[in-house]
């Protein structure tokens, strides 16, 4: 039986001469297998484009339409070492947490293993009196123990060092399996032998305190792989379409096509980019243009796919379907903004360049001095297998996730929590910060500013009305009023507001010409154009609320403080010109823009780049996600829409601003210690490695070594935590 392999459907088109594949890819875990994966696929003939994702392990090709089958890039993936497939959120989302699974259970089995050992190393350690049989017995035991245990646990470093080697690079795990693994050989060639010393308790203490920080490294990466799967829940799978004058059906979103008209019911998600031709209902876009006020929606208003139908029936003639929708847009473009991200390489990475070949050739060295000075090649090796255990990167494979767990920890504290691994490296550096403004630099929910003016039994009527809506701005009212018994024998008319009799009386809330109050808005809106209106009425007697967004109550004085410490602060909004100006005018940011369209935002935040500056961008809606993603890092508030969170690096609480200046004072004094860490590391083994040289080295040296210099680094880490906010808080 020939079995064909067809990849088609999994295809994308980019224009008419480009196609487009995902593939997820296992076993890419550092930028050397980056580099080989895309060397070896843009090697191909027709390929134009090969980028691999390190934060989902995604491989983006693209190559000129009709040349390649897409069987062939699986094909040389193979060849290169690397098993892929056509990539799908759901299946990527299950073998993460797999993996998730699988990094705990070997650090649980390293950890008894640990436990065990050292319980039967003391004896030896400190056992004058032990005889030779009875050392021989605890040596067996511990090799019973800890091998097993060590060739399962060990699986993370062992494989990424096997495929960072074959493609010829170097990363953190390298030394760290090399020295494990000949740690163990020795030790029991040592045990073998009858030998006084073996170094089982060390490499199993190396392996535990490892996987520590690398499972604490996988539950921070395995956050961002959300944004896959809030993406696809807004994306609709089928639409209603008319098939005829009033016969419809329920069809694929591919069977949907450009002019035909489509049924949208209230409650349910678009499935198109379309103009109303039919109908009256309020849209919620706010996932679209992060604005909180319902959209009216009747004859000629543009809809969106991915955006909300709250009240009434409508028919929607289609614009673009698919894959020439906005949210396609926002997708193509946040996946092109994650890819250009994941380049970022980390401080460990970089230290271990330079780390592993130092340690690999003094050990290399010091065999080739012992022998030269007439020691016999056995213990030539065994003294330079121990310069490796000595010198194997604990203290500074440590470095790094001790500090991200303190300063994780401090900055939750501080109401900020953090959404990818390498987060806080980044924010270190940030020297510019691009604010959103509609629920960033505002609060989520919406105020009553001319609550004092109102009569309390009109506000107290207004406000039970309201709680029958859903309305953003009838919500507002009911807060305010704190209302909590509904009237009952509410009628909602869509796109106009809900009307109740009450004692004999009508009672209304709604627009203006729902009320009859279009006098009385008119005043307030002349005064203050910047603030939306409800009106009540109750017979013949008119209200009308004035709603608007506050900004948080701390904006100004965190802004100020971003200011003093030298950052740039610029504010960008897809919200009109007069609400952005006001806000910018209050906020004391001159740099500011509106109308922006998150096309926009990204080219401006890439101008900023080529202009040398670092940029966090801080931002709530859907809208936000792709310049989110574009920035160096980023960050949104804990309202955000689950696509916003998702792609952004930090999440942060509550109604203040104080966790953005929180989180860049938290990451420079992080990342201070972080460099402070790798410094205690490398004199750990200025100390250490002489030592080891002179065949000084014991195991109760080496795992007293190895543990100092580790409780020192972890120690030191505790500093990360002192920050002194100038008051800033979070509530």
């Amino acid at each position: 039986m020939l079995l064909t392999r067809d990849f088609s459907h999994y295809v994308k088109e980019v224009d008419q001469q480009i196609a487009h594949l995902d593939l997820a890819v296992e076993g890419v875990s550092c930028a050397g297998c980056m580099a080989k994966i895309e060397r070896g696929l843009s090697a191909i003939p027709d390929v134009t484009l090969a980028r691999v994702n390190l934060t989902d392990r995604r491989l983006a090709v693209e190559w000129k339409k009709g040349a390649l089958e897409p069987a062939l890039f699986i094909d040389r993936l193979a060849e290169l070492g690397y098993k892929a497939y056509p990539y799908e959120p759901v299946r990527a989302e299950v073998e993460e947490a797999e993996r998730s699974k699988f990094l705990l259970r070997c650090l649980g089995v390293a950890a008894f293993a640990m436990m065990n050992v050292m319980m039967l190393s003391v004896p030896v350690w400190v056992g004058g009196d032990l005889s030779p049989e009875a050392r021989d017995f605890f040596h067996w035991l511990s090799a019973l123990v800890v091998l097993p245990c060590a060739a399962y646990a060990g699986q993370p470093f062992f494989q990424s060092a096997w495929r960072a080697l074959k493609a010829r690079s170097v990363n953190m795990d390298v030394p760290i399996s090399i020295g494990v693994v000949l740690a163990l050989g020795m030790s029991l060639v040592e045990t073998i032998h009858h030998a006084e010393h073996t170094y089982f308790d060390a490499a199993i203490m190396l392996i535990t305190f490892l996987l520590a920080g690398r499972f604490l490294d996988q539950k921070m990466r395995q956050r961002t792989r959300a944004v896959a799967g809030n993406l696809a829940a807004l994306k609709a799978e089928t639409a209603t379409k008319f098939v005829g004058p009033d016969e419809i059906s329920e069809v694929p979103i591919a069977a949907v096509r450009t002019g035909d008209i489509v049924l949208l019911r209230p409650g349910e998600r678009c499935a198109v980019d379309g103009s109303v031709v039919e109908g009256r209902s309020e849209i919620d876009q706010s996932l679209i243009t992060g604005e909180t006020l319902y959209v009216k929606a009747e004859r000629g208003t543009q809809v969106y796919a991915g955006t909300l139908n709250i009240s009434g029936t409508l028919r929607v003639r289609v614009a673009a379907a698919a894959e020439g929708t906005l949210l396609s847009e926002i997708t193509r473009l946040l996946d092109h903004a994650l890819q250009a991200r994941s380049r970022y390489v980390q401080l460990a990475d970089r230290a271990s360049q330079y780390y592993a070949p130092v340690v690999h050739a003094t050990a290399l060295l010091t065999v080739i001095g012992w022998v030269l000075a007439g020691a016999s090649w056995h213990d030539a090796i065994v003294i330079g297998i121990a310069v490796l255990i000595i010198t194997c990167p604990c203290a500074l494979g440590l470095a790094i996730p001790a500090v991200q767990t303190v300063a994780s920890g401090a900055m939750f504290r501080a109401g900020v929590l953090l959404n990818a691994g390498d987060a806080i490296e980044r924010a270190a550096a940030v020297d510019t910060i691009v604010f959103d403004k509609t629920g960033t630099l505002t609060l989520p929910e919406l105020d009553v500013v001319n609550a004092a003016s109102v009569p309390d039994e009109v506000f107290q009527l207004a406000g039970r009305l309201a709680l029958a809506s859903h309305h953003p701005v009838a919500a507002a009212v009911a807060r305010a009023a704190q209302a909590r018994s509904p009237i009952p024998g509410v009628t909602e008319e869509p796109g106009r507001g809900v009307r109740a009799m009450f004692e004999g009386e009508e009672l209304r809330l709604g627009s203006p010409a729902f009320c009859g109050a279009d006098f009385q808005a008119n005043a307030i809106l002349s005064e203050d154009p910047e603030v939306s209106v409800v009106a009540f009425s109750r017979g013949d007697q008119r209200t009308v609320f004035a709603v608007r967004q506050l900004l948080r109550p701390d904006a100004a004085r965190t802004i100020d403080a971003l200011t003093n410490r030298g950052i740039s602060v610029e504010l960008l909004s897809g919200d009109r010109e007069p609400a952005v100006r006001h806000a910018a005018d209050a906020l004391g940011v001159s740099a500011w823009r509106a109308g922006v369209t998150p096309a926009e935002k990204i080219a401006h935040i890439e101008a900023l780049k080529r202009q040398g500056r670092v940029v966090m961008m801080v931002g709530d809606g859907m809208n936000d996600a792709p310049s989110l993603a574009a920035a160096h890092v980023s960050m949104s508030p804990i309202s955000a829409s689950h696509l916003s969170q998702a792609t952004a690096d930090l999440v942060f609480l509550g109604k203040e601003l104080a966790p953005v200046l929180a989180a860049v004072d938290y990451s420079r004094k992080a990342m201070a210690v972080m460099r402070e860490n790798l410094g205690l590391a490398i004199g750990y083994n200025i100390l250490a490695v002489p030592i080891a040289i002179a065949g000084l080295a014991t195991p109760l040296i080496a795992a007293l070594a190895m543990s100092g210099s580790s409780i020192l680094v972890m120690l030191n880490a505790m500093r990360a935590r002192r920050v002194r906010l100038g008051g800033a808080s979070w509530k």
